[in-house]
Order: structure tokens, then C-alpha cells, then sequence
């Protein structure tokens, strides 16, 4: 797949087969984690409901163990946005140089309208 681009995006753009993995990747781990997420609320919802002592007493560790999660999908989600920025820059740097090569080829003739 390296070398490969993907044109699915509305507006046409490619992105390089790399970031594609990546983005895989990440939405994977991002989804393992709401999973994770997901069964910790579960299990501090029956805790709270039982009221009994020593459940209670297990969800501080729960509650941090979600706020943990949650950090890590923020910071994956960052890490995705950063990516995606980086892509995008790299890919109009790559326009601009084939612009500037083709405008150079054409002896940097402006079209005036008529």
C-alpha cells in the first residue's frame, strides 16, 4: 500500500497510502479504548448502585483508569489531526512545486481577460 493515495474525500484530495494506515490504526485504538471505556462505566454504575463499602472504594481507582482512557483518546485524536496536518502540507508543497515547475515551462505567461 506505501506509495498508494486515496481519493475517497469529497473535495478530491489524496492522501499518501501511509497516513491511510495510519488513520486505520489509530481509529482502531481510539475504538478499543471506548470499548474499554465502556465496560469501566458499566462496572461504576453497578459499583455506585450497590453502595456497598468496598465497591465504592474500587471506583476511584475505576474513575481514574477512565480519565486515563479518555486522555488517550484526546492525545491519539491530536496525534491524528497533527498527521492529517502534515499530509495536507506536504501534499500542497508537492502542488505548488509542480505549479511552479509547469509555470516555469510556460515562460510565466499571464492570461489577461478580455
Amino acid at each position: 500500500m506505501e506509495g498508494d493515495t486515496y481519493s475517497g474525500l469529497d473535495n478530491g484530495t489524496q492522501l499518501d497510502g501511509k497516513v491511510v494506515q495510519i488513520f486505520q490504526k489509530s481509529f482502531v485504538q481510539v475504538q478499543n479504548i471506548l470499548d474499554q471505556n465502556r465496560f469501566l462505566i458499566n462496572e461504576i454504575n453497578q459499583n455506585h448502585e450497590s453502595k456497598i463499602p468496598d465497591n465504592l472504594s474500587r471506583n476511584v481507582g475505576l474513575i481514574r483508569e477512565l480519565n486515563n482512557n479518555i486522555r488517550r483518546v484526546v492525545d491519539l485524536y491530536a496525534d491524528l489531526s497533527s498527521t492529517f496536518s502534515k499530509s495536507k502540507d506536504t501534499s500542497s508543497e508537492e502542488d505548488l512545486s509542480v505549479a511552479m515547475r509547469s509555470d516555469a515551462k510556460a515562460g510565466h505567461k499571464r492570461n489577461r481577460p478580455v
